[in-house]
């Protein structure tokens, strides 16, 4: 069922909906973007219209086009363009009109190749308008769209606030990129939805939890960890501005990029240390969340890990930079607390990592001894499984809130069951929605619930499904044993979530002795579970046996009536509020706090009216949990608060018409003529155009060379990334590209083709703006230069030593590059912005090139010639050495078959392939008759 509008969901439409304006829409968290961006789709739905959804995820856009087919969007509903779809088939799609999401690195090619009609698109709708910048595809999408459309309209959605706060005017360029001069502001305490929310209260219950005296001594280890770990930081980068950052921040996932940002414009000069902390920085944080939301053994293994990664390398090397933090005596604290978290060694015990794989586990078969006989086993610290190792004491440490989440189902159930006593009929169902905060963590509380004994005392009802991971543990343990006693320099094993279950079930099942016992125990078991509400998702209770499931199906795997379900599922986006609304649970446990889902469940609430919600708000007290939610929503409140403050004073952006046919002056100037009186500029009709293979779409150089005035024609290229002039080539590479193409050998080939296609080859490097980079590895010290000892001069070396010698740097191979081919050009680019600059200088006096010459060369004649009838013969080529997706069309040019590639001679493969490529060919083919 679709979720009905609140007075302000339709406020925000009234606003919106008029297909003549265009506007961003800036609305807090939680409180319904999607509805709002659905109802507007379907109200825009027509065969007539044509209406582009861009910068849509994968999993929005199915939610979107679901959610559109509940509210009746169905015939054809929402359309996605994906990469599976051909040029034809995009082009019918976008004759026959509708709603269509399509990526922007397809829009911008459709529409610079002409095969989407730009100036019958009825409108455009983008999501994560946040990320609209100079350099972001959907600013060049823009761009297009309003060279050839300015009657269509243009709707930008942002729930991220927190995004549009760094920079000078950063709501400012949003829209300028945007081209939009109305904006929309609706933050949590707006007037019209604070008075909409509060009509009608969720029964909210706040659930403060402290944490127990282990955890609350790694917590504040971990963050001396983190404080000790930013001041070192600060330290080593005294010249770089980090004072606002802070251990507060460093609660958030941003804090990494932000810290990654400072340091960015000497990245390439601090050395393995300094990485280090940042890395550090971003584990310690993790460490933070892992405490709260996994199992005691599953945080101690984790650090165990740590350690190991620490000391030696995938190689089993010893590391050479570890963490400083970890040789503190607050990481001591981490790690000795950790494990007494788990178990406790009262003498050292013995290394039996093998039996540990064939024990079986009979508890379970002394249990049913004991219900035959009618003796009641009392639940004692002392009792001992065979399994475990001699010394060693287990302590399994329960999270606290499993007990207050076994707790509240518990008062939800007599809840639900004075309810039904009274006879009252009441809106909504019974099922118990738990929300988490990761798909582990509802695992992990799946799991709880499926195997919680109810009667065991406070702090042991999850005592067998720890006793099981420990076991677990164990197993893992002493497969790690047997890799280090073998010698075996592999990785550290998965931590198996099976362990030894398999060999442990299959032995009880062979057991004789106590089989009618565990039959019985069985029974007793499964009605006793009978009246316990359910899990939805949770593992399937271990004491029913293979023949119970077959017997009754029904009633282990059929529907479950609501008052006998509980529902454990993550935080998401949008998608909750539909689960809501399906759902319609009287009782939603907040197992980890969320602030956008409290937002959805007052929204929630006040579109059912005389549904009665109770909320259970869980939370540890003087937690980074607790500190994290206030922090979320404080800055939050800032971030709105900014943003109202620069519309109040924001200068409205002037758009000037860059349509064809308005350019005059320096824009249709193209060449010099020197025969001309003495050089006069020369008028030419045709536009500047620059010719970019498809593949640079990923970057954002075409963007920013249509921004400057030029044309850019999008085509697939074998040679050359742009293609300026007849004459001038570009190949581009980023730093990492550069690198990996020197590795293997794509390079030499490209600057080869280069050479032999165009007089004037160019290898473009490039690299980020604001990110300084070098070539060379910055070691934190440099070893000093010594004066050789002895009253003589040392002898002259007649070179390196092995020692001395290692694998060729870029720079030298940069020089090897040149070397082999003069007439290639290197140009060094501090920024794309740069680069356009560069290109066009390089076009200046220059004429235009041509896209079919450029296409066709490098390339067969006819390209359309024989498609699809070759493939097998191409797949066949493209598996040779020096032949690539780029040259397979040229190579089925020049040669009839793969026979007659064969019969050639070394040279004229040289000649097709160029010298290298060629030798790797023609040594690959004929490598039988080398070795006779």
């Amino acid at each position: 069922m679709a979720a009905p509008l609140l007075s302000f969901h339709k406020e925000i439409l009234e606003k919106i909906h008029d297909p003549s304006t265009s506007d961003l829409l800036i609305l807090a968290r939680g409180l319904g973007l999607r509805r709002i961006i659905c109802t507007l789709l379907k109200i825009y739905d027509s065969p007539q219209s044509l209406v582009l959804l861009v910068n849509a995820t994968p999993e929005e856009e199915a939610a979107i086009g679901e959610e559109l087919g509940i509210m009746g969007c169905r015939k054809p509903g929402l359309r996605v363009v994906g990469y599976e779809l051909g040029k034809r088939e995009r082009q019918d799609l976008y004759k026959k009109g509708g709603l269509i999401s399509v990526t922007s690195r397809i829009l911008v090619v459709d529409m610079l190749q002409s095969d989407i009609p730009i100036e019958l698109i009825t409108g455009i709708i983008v999501l994560h308008g946040e990320r609209v910048t100079a350099l972001a595809l959907e600013a060049f999408i823009v761009r297009l769209y309003r060279e050839r459309n300015t009657s269509g309209f243009l709707k930008a959605f942002s729930d991220q606030p927190e995004y549009i706060t760094s920079g000078l005017s950063p709501l400012k360029n949003i829209m300028k990129e945007l081209q939009l001069r109305t904006v929309h502001i609706y933050p949590r305490f707006h007037e019209e939805i604070k008075a909409n929310l509060e009509n009608r209260r969720a029964d909210v219950i706040e659930l403060y939890q402290h944490l127990t005296e282990p955890m609350e001594a790694i917590h504040h280890a971990i963050v001396q960890c983190m404080t000790t770990t930013l001041s070192e930081l600060k330290r080593s980068n005294t010249s770089l501005d980090l004072d606002d950052l802070t251990v507060e921040s460093a609660y958030f996932r941003s804090f990494d990029v932000v810290v990654r940002r400072q340091l960015d414009p000497v990245w390439h000069k601090v050395g393995p240390k300094t990485k280090q902390l940042v890395s550090d920085l971003a584990t310690l944080r993790r460490l933070l969340t892992y405490l709260l939301t996994y199992d005691a053994l599953a945080f101690h293994a984790y650090l165990e890990t740590l350690v190991s990664s620490n000391t030696t390398t995938t190689t089993g090397a010893a590391r050479q930079n570890q963490s400083p933090w970890m040789l503190t005596d607050a990481a001591n604290i981490i790690f000795q607390t950790a494990k007494r978290r788990c178990y406790t060694l009262s003498k050292k015990s013995a290394d039996r990592p093998s039996a540990v794989t064939d024990l079986v586990d009979d508890e379970d078969a002394w249990d049913a001894l004991d219900a035959v006989e009618g003796r009641v086993k009392q639940p004692t610290a002392s009792s001992q499984k065979p399994w475990v190792p001699d010394g060693m004491d287990p302590v399994l440490e329960e999270l606290p809130k499993w007990d207050l989440l076994a707790d509240v189902l518990q008062e939800i159930e007599e809840e639900i069951l004075r309810q039904e006593s009274l006879s009252a009929y009441s809106r909504g169902s019974n099922i118990v929605l738990v929300m988490t905060s990761s798909p582990r963590s509802s695992a992990l509380v799946s799991e709880f619930l499926s195997e919680m004994e109810a009667d065991a005392p406070k702090g042991r009802r999850g005592r067998k499904m720890m006793e099981t991971k420990l076991r677990r543990y164990l197993y893992w343990k002493g497969k790690l044993a047997n890799q280090k006693r073998d010698g075996k320099n592999q990785a550290l094993p998965q931590l198996d979530r099976r362990g030894p279950q398999a060999s442990s079930s299959n032995a009880l099942d062979n057991s004789t002795g106590l089989s009618e016992a565990l039959k019985k125990k069985d029974k007793e078991r499964q009605a006793r579970n009978a009246n316990r509400r359910r899990v939805r998702g949770g593992a399937p209770s271990s004491s029913v046996t293979t023949s119970q499931l077959d017997a009754d199906f029904d009633t282990q795997y059929g529907l479950l009536p609501p008052q006998q379900t509980v529902v454990v599922r993550a935080y998401s986006d949008d998608t909750d509020d539909q689960i809501l609304a399906e759902m319609q649970p009287k009782f939603i446990v907040m197992f980890e706090p969320s602030l956008e889902f409290v937002r959805r469940i007052e929204v929630y609430r006040n579109s059912n009216p005389g549904l009665g919600v109770r909320v259970y708000f869980m939370v540890y007290q003087l937690s980074c949990e607790e500190h994290k939610y206030l922090a979320g929503l404080r800055r939050e409140k800032e971030s709105f608060e900014r943003l109202i403050k620069e519309r109040g004073s924001m200068l409205l952006p002037i758009f000037e018409d860059k349509r064809l046919g308005s350019k005059t002056g320096e824009h249709i100037i193209k060449t010099i003529s020197s025969r001309l009186a003495g050089g006069r500029k020369e008028l030419s009709a045709q536009t500047s155009q620059v010719i970019v293979d498809m593949r640079e779409f990923r970057s954002t150089l075409p963007s920013l060379l249509h921004a400057s005035g030029l044309l850019v024609i999008p085509a697939t290229l074998t040679v050359g990334d742009y293609i300026l002039t007849p004459d001038i080539c570009v190949e581009r590479k980023s730093i990492p590209d550069l690198i990996s193409s020197f590795n293997s050998g794509r390079l030499y080939t490209q600057c080869e083709l280069m050479s032999v296609h165009y007089k004037q080859p160019i290898l473009l490097i490039e690299f980020e703006e604001n990110k300084s980079f070098s070539l060379e590895t910055v070691s934190e010290s440099t070893k000093p230069y010594a004066k050789p000892a002895g009253k003589y001069p040392p002898k002259k070396s007649s070179g390196p030593s092995e020692s001395e010698r290692g694998p060729p740097s870029i720079q030298s191979k940069l020089v090897l590059l040149t070397l082999h081919f003069p007439r290639v050009r290197i140009i060094w680019s501090s920024s794309p912005y740069a680069t356009t600059d560069i290109f066009n200088d390089l076009k200046a006096n220059n004429f235009e090139p041509d896209p079919t010459r450029a296409i066709a060369i490098g390339a067969e004649e006819d390209p359309e010639a024989g498609a699809g009838v070759n493939a097998a013969a191409e797949e066949l080529l493209r598996c040779l050495p020096g032949i690539t997706a780029k040259n397979v069309k040229y190579v089925t040019g020049k040669v009839g078959s793969v026979r007659q590639l064969c019969e050639l001679s070394r040279e004229e493969v040289q000649g097709i392939l160029g010298v290298e490529p060629g030798n790797l060919c023609w040594d690959f083919m004929h490598r039988g008759e080398r070795k006779q």
